[in-house]
């Protein structure tokens, strides 16, 4: 009893310490990932040593990299996987080859061995699609064009680390006597999971699932089941538990319940792997790590410089402009939890030590740390930069899929911001003979808008860069739907800046900054909710008033 007493309150504590640094993390607006490791060192032998139950850690580390996988393996719908796209596909597997082969040259320059550098080399490869998609959900960039081309490329690194264990897995199960018969006995092994795997997709699991989603708690039970089952059983056959628990996530990543499953095992996976980093922060030898200095800075400029630089060549000669490919570049600017669990694995198999970790790890936290600051401001960095990046972009883009007009086209209005206000709108003004082209950062909203037979190009107001691409010259009108108050001002802003002398209409739902607008230039600034509310009260009258 005393020894699950002392396990508790060391857990707790363990826990507190975990929220005081992670909220401390979120002023600085750093990714929990940094802040868990960063406890780990606290608590560990280094820190407070607060770490006894090293086992319990250990297995709540286990479970929470099998959710991580399973719930990759969840979003990796093999529909959308034949669908991410040309640009996603060459621009993934281009940075994953640039970055693997120059990373290990440079590892093999700074003294490491041939095995220890292929494994830095394959670690600077891959980049967190968690805190990715986190950094641009919360700049509202999911949808942009640059955020689905990041989104793109960041599956084909998921695709390629889960190959990467899955070979992993076989050397580690290697033998002196007989490597090849071992190889081979493995691979008929995962022929033989894929085949099952595949007949319970095809035959059971749908029903199963459709039968468990009546009650949604059991639905949530089954999915953990099933991962936790599945990652132990390709442990058994002789592979990682990690890609057992993929596996598990694409036989349900076709169901219709995949989102539900995905949103709910969100924030299981972020808390069980509090543990993995919890586990690789208390292991870590600070004294080993101050020898890794040094190294540590060369691969962290590396990854921070040279993973962008080759998205922006890569896009560059596909014809995509500057910013959309300078945007795109900075989510590679950092590794992933992906290359601190492929490092452990390696260390685990017997390939790399714990020199070769900690100094993986340390170029994590200097990347993620330093990339995160980069997202965050990258519309800044890209204003200053902009002069320098021209030497990236086409002067006459081949098969520009940003550009669908030309300058010398004729508009009456060009309109920003395709939903569904911009699109009432846009009915409203062509049943007056107007014509319109439209401009959106979504391409699937862009798509949509071309599909109904009307013109439209991909834009974003606060490029700077956008009014030279516009037709403006003939046009009469410029009206922008978009509410975000800065936006509009950037907008207004590059506009006078580039001359236009046309009519300049905003929207805002705040009836201060809509004055604020007027004052910095706009014509005209519509306010949807009091305009709607002045309509209503109108018809009202109409219908109450006297003589009804």
């Amino acid at each position: 009893m005393e020894i699950i007493d002392n396990s508790f309150y060391e857990f707790a504590a363990i826990l507190l310490v975990t929220a005081i640094v992670s909220l401390l993390g979120r002023f600085l607006r750093q990714p929990l990932v940094v802040s868990f490791i960063v406890v780990g060192i606290l608590v560990g032998p280094f820190g407070l040593d607060l770490l006894e139950s090293i086992e319990q850690i250990h297995l709540l580390s286990e479970l929470g990299i099998a959710v991580l996988l399973f719930v990759v393996g969840l979003k990796l719908d093999l529909s959308l996987v034949k669908s991410i796209g040309k640009v996603a596909t060459i621009t993934g597997l281009g940075q994953v080859v640039f970055t693997s082969v120059i990373g290990y040259l440079i590892g093999l320059q700074l003294g490491f061995e041939h095995v220890t550098s292929l494994y830095i080399a394959i670690a600077l490869t891959f980049s967190s699609t968690i805190i990715i998609v986190k950094l641009l959900s919360d700049k509202k960039e999911i949808d942009s064009l640059h955020g689905q081309i990041s989104i793109g490329f960041l599956i084909m690194q998921d695709l390629v680390v889960v190959l990467l264990m899955i070979t992993l897995s076989a050397i580690g199960t290697e033998t002196a006597e007989m490597p090849v018969v071992t190889i081979s006995l493995v691979f008929l092994k995962g022929m033989g999971l894929l085949v099952f795997i595949g007949l319970l997709m095809r035959f059971v699991l749908p029903w199963l699932v459709n039968k468990l989603a009546r009650t949604p708690e059991l639905l949530i039970l089954f999915a953990l089941a099933w991962a936790l089952a599945l990652s132990a059983f390709g442990d058994w056959l002789g592979f990682s538990k990690e890609v057992g628990a993929f596996l598990a996530g694409i036989s349900l990543a076709s169901t219709e319940y995949r989102e539900v499953l995905s949103g709910r095992m969100a924030t299981l996976r972020d808390f069980l792997l509090l543990f993995f980093f919890l586990n690789l922060g208390s292991t870590l030898d600070l004294s080993i790590i101050g020898d890794n200095i040094l190294p540590a800075i060369i691969f962290s400029l590396f990854v921070l410089i040279g993973n962008p630089l080759i998205v922006l060549v890569i896009m560059g000669i596909m014809g995509y402009r500057k910013r959309t490919a300078f945007l795109a570049g900075l989510t590679v600017a950092q590794i992933s939890e992906f290359s601190l669990i492929l490092a452990s694995l390696g260390m685990s198999l017997g390939h790399i030590g714990e020199e070769t970790m900690g100094l993986i790890t340390l170029v994590g936290l200097i990347t993620i740390g330093l990339s995160t600051y980069l997202i965050i401001y990258s519309h800044q960095i890209f204003n200053v930069l902009s002069p320098l990046l021209l030497v990236f972009e086409q002067k006459i883009p081949r098969d520009d899929p940003e550009i669908s007009t030309s300058k010398d086209d004729t508009y009456d209005v060009v309109l920003f911001g395709l939903g569904r206000y911009g699109h009432n709108i846009a009915n409203a003004l062509e049943a007056h003979g107007r014509k319109i082209l439209g401009v959106d950062f979504d391409p699937k909203v862009i798509d949509q808008w071309r599909a109904d037979g009307r013109k439209a190009m991909y834009g974003d107001a606060d490029d700077p860069d956008l009014p030279s691409l516009l037709p403006l010259k003939n046009s009469k009108v410029i009206i922008s739907t978009i509410t975000d108050y800065q936006m509009n001002l950037y907008l207004l802003k590059y506009l006078k800046n580039y001359g236009y002398e046309g009519r300049i209409i905003l929207t805002q739902h705040s009836p201060k900054r809509a004055e604020a607008l007027r004052e910095a230039g706009a014509n005209f600034v519509l306010l949807p909710f009091a305009d709607a509310v002045d309509n209503i009260i109108e018809k009202l009258n109409c219908e109450t008033g006297p003589g009804n």
